[in-house]
């Protein structure tokens, strides 16, 4: 029997997301286990009288592949999916999380290469294509955000449905006073960074890239980072879970780096040059994602939370930091996670996750569920 949802969520991904038109080419990349997903936008990308393509992952051969890259042959297959991204007008990305611990195995230099050779492509796709990412639910999943299956896939469902027109429209009033804004100041346990934002601008995110969604994101000027600043989630990468990680900085760069697993940690900032500066500054705002489940594409948009976010930046809000990771780093400033704050050239916004400013008071969430 179909899930309804499941046909909802593709509607969603095709009209709202990628804003597919009639005789339009779109790409679905997706994992084996998010196949009625797939199968559902196929379907209706049909029905739409569009133009559907597709591929399928799988992490077991994704990690031999890892193993054993050579510059040559990475060029080679990211000329074809280049051109691959070249043909059509969007792109879904649906990602099934099996195991990410597998990738755990794979030396730091094939990932090294593997982002440097990558890069081009991503950053085409990104600035020149309609696309949008999603996670599936997977048992795997489920575990990281310890519940059952059956809880973790309706939980997915719901917070991927939300009303974005709504969001999208109480997201105005923080862009603009972004917009304005030069001077940031977070403070919390173990925090207190300051930088500008001068000129960066505001991007709203509002289901048009990732679902589930719901932040608001800008980047720090360079070098304007000062100050230190302690995440509290799990900040997962390259199949390796860092906790209580720390950041230290000194005119924009990371000058010291601590977690639990420091070791593994230098090697990530170690990538290239602008692993140490940081690309992304963004407030989540999702009523419905509450607490960390061990996915980025959910915790970035806990309701209290900010990401800052080492690695390249976007080209909609450029500060020209460029590096082949992007590394969403997150922090909760709801007083259950130890509260803090965060200042607009010395004006507070909010306080202890929630904001005070009478504009922005339509984005807490009792007024955005």
């Amino acid at each position: 029997m179909k899930d309804s949802r499941i046909s909802k969520l593709a509607k969603l991904l095709l009209n709202h997301s990628v804003k597919l038109q009639p005789k339009e080419r779109v790409m679905i990349k997706a994992h084996y286990v998010a196949k009625p997903l797939a199968i559902e936008l196929i379907d209706q990308v049909y029905q739409l009288g569009a133009y559907p393509y597709f591929e399928m992952f799988d992490d077991d051969i994704i990690k031999h592949l890892y193993m054993g890259y050579q510059k040559e042959q990475l060029e080679t297959q990211f000329a074809w999916m280049l051109q691959q991204f070249k043909d059509v007008d969007c792109i879904i990305l649906i990602i099934g999380e099996e195991n990410d611990s597998e990738l755990a195995e794979v030396p730091a230099g094939k990932f090294k290469l593997r982002g440097e050779a990558y890069r081009p492509v991503q950053e085409f796709y990104i600035n020149n294509r309609r696309w949008v990412l999603l996670n599936y639910p997977t048992r795997s999943l489920a575990q990281k955000a310890k519940m059952s299956t059956e809880k973790y896939e309706d939980f997915l469902l719901d917070v991927c449905s939300i009303d974005y027109a709504k969001m999208g429209q109480s997201m105005k009033p923080l862009v603009e006073l972004i917009n304005r804004t030069d001077k940031v100041r977070i403070t919390g346990p173990g925090t207190d960074i300051s930088f500008s934002i001068k000129g960066i601008g505001a991007v709203p995110c509002q289901g048009e890239r990732n679902i589930p969604d719901g932040e608001v994101y800008t980047a720090p000027i360079r070098d304007s980072v000062n100050g230190q600043i302690t995440y509290n989630t799990p900040c997962p990468y390259q199949g390796i879970t860092h906790n209580n990680l720390c950041l230290k900085f000194e005119k924009g760069k990371i000058v010291e780096a601590t977690s639990d697993q420091t070791e593994k940690l230098q090697e990530v900032f170690d990538t290239d040059e602008g692993a140490r500066y940081i690309g992304e500054f963004a407030l989540g705002v999702n009523p419905l994602i509450q607490h960390p489940v061990g996915d980025i594409l959910f915790d970035e948009k806990i309701a209290g939370s900010l990401h800052f976010t080492p690695g390249s930046c976007y080209e909609k809000a450029y500060n020209g930091n460029k590096s082949s990771i992007h590394w969403d780093l997150v922090l909760i400033q709801r007083e259950e996670y130890g509260g803090g704050e965060i200042w607009f050239d010395d004006v507070l916004i909010r306080k202890n996750g929630i904001f005070v400013l009478p504009e922005l008071e339509c984005l807490n969430p009792e007024n955005l569920a």
